[in-house]
């Protein structure tokens, strides 16, 4: 059987499985139901590794071993495969979740806190700021924030980058129920407007032909992306600052757009 490379790269890529496991389940694939030998001979893996692979398989459930002999071995269906993986990735999630979610408790991490408020103390505002690399880490700091918000939350963004903002909805309910503001300019057209209005029922949603992208807390912290919203994840920067100054100055802005409606 001839695997062209690039099938093999992504099915390996996609499903976590080393080549020896990729070239095998491909093979038992398009078999159906095959021994050892058998699979041997179409994937090229040494027959000698087979076993363990096929083993290996069975174990994550990408093939079942068929009652009998000569032993034998059955393909699962991509599908259920892929659905499993899918239900184990949201289980270890929740697991680690609640792992965290539970050493806020503990003395150690009061401990860390201390340490953290001990090392801010001495350090000025105006010293307070930082690149933040990748969306991943800027969206992580950007809920940080608006949780963290008591008064106000000014966001100007794009269609697309509200789109990727539903993690906000909880954090936007709770800031709501305490009388925080939450005002949100996103450059849309009418029909995106009404479905961002949907979305986001606790904020304030304008359209505001202006194209920029970030967040200002309660006159004291900006969030400031650096690039367009259609860029790679990994290259989606922000700025993080705390200045008095230039947060003002861009909250001028944001309310002077917001004024034009």
């Amino acid at each position: 059987m001839i695997l062209k490379p690039e099938l093999v790269k992504e099915i390996r890529h996609s499903f976590k499985l080393n080549i020896y496991e990729t070239k095998v389940w491909i093979a038992l694939l398009q078999k159906g139901v095959a021994s050892a030998g058998e699979i041997a001979e179409m994937s090229n893996v040494p027959r000698s590794r087979t076993y363990d692979v096929l083993e290996s398989l069975e174990k994550q459930g990408f093939a079942i071993m068929k009652l009998g002999k000569p032993v034998k071995y059955l393909a699962v269906n991509p599908s259920v495969v892929l659905e499993k993986l899918k239900n184990n990735l949201v289980k270890e999630a929740e697991d680690r979740a609640e792992e965290l979610s539970k050493i806020k408790a503990t003395d150690d991490f009061k401990s860390l806190l201390a340490l953290h408020n001990v090392g801010m103390s001495p350090i000025q505002s105006t010293d307070l700021s930082g690149m933040l690399k990748g969306r991943s880490n800027s969206y992580s700091h950007l809920k940080g924030l608006v949780a963290d918000a008591k008064k106000e939350v000014l966001i100007m963004t794009t269609p697309s980058a509200l789109s990727r903002k539903k993690f906000l909805r909880q954090a936007f309910e709770k800031l709501s129920k305490k009388g925080v503001k939450i005002k949100v300019a996103v450059n849309c057209g009418d029909e995106e407007l009404k479905n961002f209005e949907k979305e986001f029922p606790h904020a304030e949603i304008r359209a505001v032909p202006v194209e920029s992208r970030f967040c200002i807390v309660d006159g004291k912290d900006l969030l400031f992306m650096l690039n367009p919203s259609n860029i790679e994840e990994d290259l989606d920067n922000g700025v993080w600052i705390k200045s008095d100054f230039f947060v003002e100055s861009l909250s001028n802005f944001f309310n002077m757009a917001w004024k034009r409606k």
